[in-house]
C-alpha cells in the first residue's frame, strides 16, 4: 500500500470514529442528559476516553458536534420528504419532524445559552440550514396552491419552537397537535391548484358563440 493510500485509510478510520462518537453521544445525551459521563459514551462507542478528548477537547465541543449533526439530519429530511410526498403533506410531515428535533434536544437548549464560546456559531448554523429547507417546502406548497403565499420560514420556525416549550418533559404529543393546527392555518386563503391544461385560446374555442343559441 502506498503512503498516500495509507494516509487516506487513516483519515477514513478517524472520520468513522468521529461519526461513531457523535452518534453515540447523541443517544446518551437523549437518555442521560448532556452531563453524562464521557466514560459512558466511550464504552458504548467502543473507544477509549482518550479518543473522545483527542477529537473533542471540551465537553462543549462534543455537544456542539451533536447539535450540528441533529440540525443536518432534520434539514436534510426536507429534501427526502419533498421527493416522497405531495407538497402540502411534505410540509406537514417536516414540521412534525422539526417538533421532534426541538423536543428531543434534552439539555441542549440550556447548554446553548450558557455563554460557552463553543456554541457561539450554532444559532447562525441553525438558521442557515433550517430556513432554506423550510423555504423550499413552502415555495412548493404555494406553487401547488395548498397554502397561503405569505408564510415566512423565520416566523414559522420560531412559532414552532415556542409551541414546543411546554413539552420540556420530552412528550411531543401536545406540541404535535398545536403545530398541526398551525400548518392547517396556512391553508386558509390558499389559491388552490392552478389548472393549466386548457389554454385561453382553447377555452374560447369551446365557448358557444351568440349565433349558436336559438332565438
Amino acid at each position: 500500500m502506498s503512503e498516500r493510500s495509507s494516509e487516506r485509510t487513516v483519515r477514513a478510520d478517524a472520520q468513522r470514529n468521529i461519526e461513531t462518537l457523535v452518534r453515540t453521544a447523541r443517544d446518551v445525551f437523549a437518555t442521560s442528559g448532556v452531563e453524562a459521563p464521557m466514560r459512558e459514551i466511550a464504552e458504548k462507542a467502543g473507544v477509549g476516553v482518550g479518543t473522545i478528548y483527542r477529537n473533542f477537547p471540551q465537553r462543549s465541543d462534543l455537544i456542539a458536534a451533536v447539535f450540528r449533526s441533529e440540525v443536518d439530519a432534520c434539514a436534510d429530511a426536507a429534501t427526502s420528504l419533498a421527493e416522497a410526498f405531495p407538497p402540502g403533506e411534505a410540509l406537514d410531515r417536516w414540521m412534525q419532524r422539526y417538533v421532534d428535533f426541538i423536543v428531543a434536544k434534552r439539555g441542549l437548549a440550556a447548554a446553548l445559552h450558557s455563554g460557552d464560546p463553543a456554541f457561539e456559531a450554532l444559532p447562525a448554523y441553525f438558521d442557515s440550514r433550517f430556513e432554506p429547507a423550510l423555504q423550499r417546502l413552502l415555495d412548493a406548497a404555494v406553487t401547488a396552491g395548498e397554502i397561503r403565499p405569505d408564510a415566512n420560514p423565520y416566523d414559522l420556525l420560531r412559532a414552532v419552537a415556542s409551541l414546543c416549550m411546554p413539552s420540556s418533559n420530552g412528550d411531543p404529543s401536545a406540541a404535535r397537535r398545536l403545530v398541526a393546527l398551525l400548518v392547517d392555518g396556512l391553508r386558509y386563503r390558499a389559491s388552490g391548484p392552478q389548472d393549466t391544461s386548457v389554454s385561453p385560446l382553447h377555452e374560447h374555442d369551446q365557448m358557444p358563440s351568440k349565433s349558436s343559441h336559438p332565438d
